[in-house]
């Protein structure tokens, strides 16, 4: 499962959705999408804006985390 981080990354920069509105030039409803962990799918180019615009890097905003049933089947179980 992928976890999203950009809402805490703009929370400790003390950044609105409309903040990074203006700096990326993405559409709000781009921003809030990802900034409530609501989009299913992101452009690769939406996440170069982003993580310009933040300073960041993909893996600040995005981790890969196993799921448990993926566990299991990794495991053999």
């Amino acid at each position: 499962m992928m976890i999203n981080h950009l809402s805490e990354i703009m929370g400790r920069k003390r950044l609105t959705q409309r903040d990074v509105v203006r700096g990326t030039g993405l559409a709000i409803n781009t921003v809030a999408g990802l900034y409530r962990d609501e989009s299913k799918r992101v452009d690769l180019d939406t996440i170069d804006k982003l993580c310009k615009f933040l300073g960041v890097t993909v893996g600040e905003i995005f981790e890969y985390k196993e799921d448990e049933e993926d566990e299991h089947v990794t495991q053999g179980n």
